[in-house]
């Protein structure tokens, strides 16, 4: 079973997924939130595509590690989402990943027209691969 990322945002959800060994992280797409209903319709084609066990979803912290409103928005999106899928959902400190994806992007070359497409599921990789590496030295179950 793979584990599938989520970094949430307002116009943009980026996904991202494990390999079967949770070794790697690599992007796979955007879903725009609204309608939910069609989010949801493509998440779950996307669940069932790739097999996925668990899902991660990138949980906003402001660097002093408080919550602000953007943690918020993601705690009652997980809450939702937990009535309409029946795998575990986990939140991961998702801090910098976006800020992280824009750097490795313009370090990689890509035009900042092509990077608004990209940003979203390179941060879900970042954050997924964050998580994948910490469970390798046994930080996280």
């Amino acid at each position: 079973m793979r584990i599938l990322a989520l970094d949430h945002g307002t116009k943009r959800v980026g996904v991202a997924v494990s390999d079967e060994m949770h070794i790697i992280a690599q992007p796979l797409e955007y879903i725009a939130p609204e309608p939910f209903a069609a989010f949801l319709a493509r998440l779950k084609l996307i669940i069932d595509e790739k097999e996925i066990g668990q899902i991660l979803v990138g949980l906003p912290r402001n660097m002093d590690g408080s919550y602000g409103p953007a943690a918020l928005k993601v705690q009652a999106f997980v809450a939702v989402l937990m009535e309409a899928v029946t795998i575990p959902i986990k939140l991961w400190d998702e801090r910098l990943t976006s800020t992280q994806a824009q750097r490795f992007l313009i370090q990689g070359g890509v035009r900042r027209d092509q990077r608004k497409e990209k940003v979203d599921k390179t941060a879900a990789a970042i954050l997924l691969q964050s998580y994948l590496d910490r469970r390798v030295v046994g930080v996280v179950d």
